[in-house]
């Protein structure tokens, strides 16, 4: 018997149907940041370098500079990757030709039909962000909520541009895209206005959704505060979950970095559930504040997967990743953080969540804790072992030599 039989029957013990796990697991698509990969610089910046909004830090050798390398250190990552990907798109990854350049509230399709091209040759799926940052238009830290109206005005056009780009993209590829709209406003002290901002900002929501555009699905992400903003953000959480429930086809996109230390994501995701049949979701790992860094198999992790997966809400939790860390190889980084993700999504799987609500909803707690318990202990690595080799791609830590490789190959020569 292997390894891997052994584990199986393990589980077996407790209701768990493995090859169940596996097939859902392999069939539940990530969507991958494509800003890992060069510190969220993007190509449409003559100068280049984040700021105005964001921020990454360290210097370690390779960063993507154009993208053809952005493109194959993202290939590089998704070979050593189980699992279906989608590729997250930013919309300062725009591709111009040689001598062009568009500022961004004039991009179209064109600028990401190579993205488009990309996505077809490799059997992935797009996503889409507007990129409301690093921009000399981002006047007094503000964007869609300030009081200059040629400023508000850039972003809006920018915004209904990414839309557009958005359907088009979905349209070509037979898919629904999640055009993600998140904003960086705010201010450093205590302001005296914190109506004027959120109104202004409603506003520009408004007019950015006016159009239809039934491939894409639209959401705003909301954030609790940021270097330079500490005192207001005018994106909050009950600003853009207000303005998702009463605005049907917006859905408030959950990033567990954005919030308090002590608020979790693993609970609002039930709470969401009970109203809305989409919730996007970011998985990054917020060290102290929403410091992005790369996502780890940490409890919090599970339990968000557990929710998803318990509440049978597979087709309605809508998995990305957000983080950047310039500070460590990006590629491992890459591959450490989305493996990260599909490993737990495999565990919550693996859970017996039968049993534990019917023992729940008995009022059996003393059987819930035990089984809950006792399950902690199976042996999941053989199984995720096997779903690695199942997928083609390396069950144990033997990805790392191929990383390193590719950085003396091709990362060190840039």
């Amino acid at each position: 018997m292997t390894r891997f039989e052994s584990a199986k029957e393990s589980y077996a013990r407790f209701g768990v149907d493995v090859e169940k796990a596996l097939a859902l697991a392999a069939e539940k698509p990530i969507s991958i940041h494509c800003w890992q990969g060069d510190d969220v610089v993007g190509f449409d910046s003559p100068t280049g370098g984040a700021g105005n909004g964001i921020q990454t830090t360290g210097n370690y050798p390779g960063r993507a500079r154009n993208f053809e390398e952005l493109k194959a250190d993202f290939l590089k990552a998704t070979s050593l990757i189980p699992g279906k990907k989608r590729i997250n798109l930013h919309a300062c990854y725009a591709v111009f030709d040689e001598g062009e350049w568009v500022d961004r509230d004039k991009l179209e399709y064109k600028h990401f039909a190579p993205w488009v091209e990309f996505a077809k040759e490799n059997g992935i799926g797009i996503d889409f962000n507007p990129t409301v940052f690093s921009h000399p238009m981002m006047k007094d830290g503000l964007s869609l909520s300030s009081p200059d109206e040629a400023v508000r005005k850039f972003w809006i056009d920018h915004c209904i541009a990414c839309r557009r780009i958005a359907q088009r993209i979905g349209e070509e590829l037979g898919d629904k895209v999640l055009n993600n709209v998140w904003i960086p406003d705010g201010y450093k002290d205590v302001p005296a206005d914190r109506l004027g901002p959120r109104l202004r900002l409603k506003d520009s929501l408004d007019q950015i959704f006016a159009e239809k555009c039934p491939n894409v699905i639209d959401c705003v992400e909301s954030k609790v505060f940021a270097i330079g903003v500490e005192s207001y953000t005018v994106g909050s959480n009950e600003f853009y979950m207000s303005y998702a429930a009463t605005h049907p086809g917006v859905y408030n996109l959950l990033d567990n970095g954005h919030y308090h230390p002590t608020e979790v994501v693993s609970d609002k995701i039930p709470a969401l559930l009970a109203f809305f049949d989409k919730i996007p979701l970011h998985v990054t790992r917020g060290v102290r504040w929403d410091s992005d860094h790369v996502v780890i198999f940490e409890d919090e992790l599970k339990e968000i997967m557990k929710e998803i997966v318990r509440n049978d809400a597979l087709d309605k939790v809508l998995i990305g990743l957000d983080f950047f860390d310039a500070s460590i190889n990006r590629v491992a980084a890459w591959v450490i953080g989305t493996r990260n993700a599909q490993k737990a999504l495999l565990w919550a799987l693996l859970q017996p969540n039968e049993q534990l609500r019917a023992m729940q909803d008995a009022a059996d707690f003393t059987r819930k804790l035990m089984l809950m318990e006792e399950t902690k202990t199976l042996p999941f690595g053989d199984i995720w072992q096997e779903y690695c080799s199942r997928q083609g791609v390396p069950a144990d830590e033997s990805w790392y030599e191929t990383v390193m490789q590719y950085e003396q190959n091709v990362l060190l020569k840039r």
